[in-house]
């Protein structure tokens, strides 16, 4: 297997808890990606489409990964997801629907808008731990991902 190459994961994420979750789980891992986090799906499209106070690219670089909640305020994931599949600089991002829903209807969904991946939040801490560190494996050890745009 070759090297792991770090990168950098953008995590949309509302509930405080998973965010730490989250950010101890890759703390953990063996990678050391660089881990940023926006708390709404109108903050993730600003970051995302360089607006704002993310308007910058020097400082408000393109993720390798984002991991993407559904159910969240302003703005949510399902928009977030269908505005980066329509975008050109964009579509080609590997993206992780990452959420508490195990609703039948909101994975397909999610699928059909073009998520890479839909995975169910454990709610053992120590599965969820599990579960960020194989997903951090996977995607940035395992497979090749698409050069970042812009």
């Amino acid at each position: 297997m070759e090297k792991a190459k770090p990168g950098m994961i953008l995590l949309v994420e509302d509930d405080r808890g998973s965010q730490e979750l989250t950010r101890r789980a890759l703390g953990e891992g063996k990678i050391r990606n660089e881990l940023r986090v926006v708390e709404d799906g109108e903050e993730a499209l600003a970051y995302l489409f360089r607006r704002g106070k993310y308007k910058d690219p020097a400082t408000s670089p393109r993720p390798n990964l984002l991991l993407l909640d559904l159910n969240l305020p302003r703005v949510d994931g399902w928009e977030v997801l269908e505005k980066i599949r329509a975008d050109s600089t964009l579509r080609r991002m590997a993206v992780v629907v990452l959420t508490a829903s195990r609703q039948e209807e909101d994975i397909m969904r999610s699928y059909e808008l073009g998520c890479n991946s839909f995975i169910t939040k454990p709610v053992d801490l120590n599965q969820f731990r599990q579960v960020i560190q194989a997903l951090e494996r996977y995607w940035f050890q395992t497979v090749v991902l698409p050069p970042k745009t812009g």
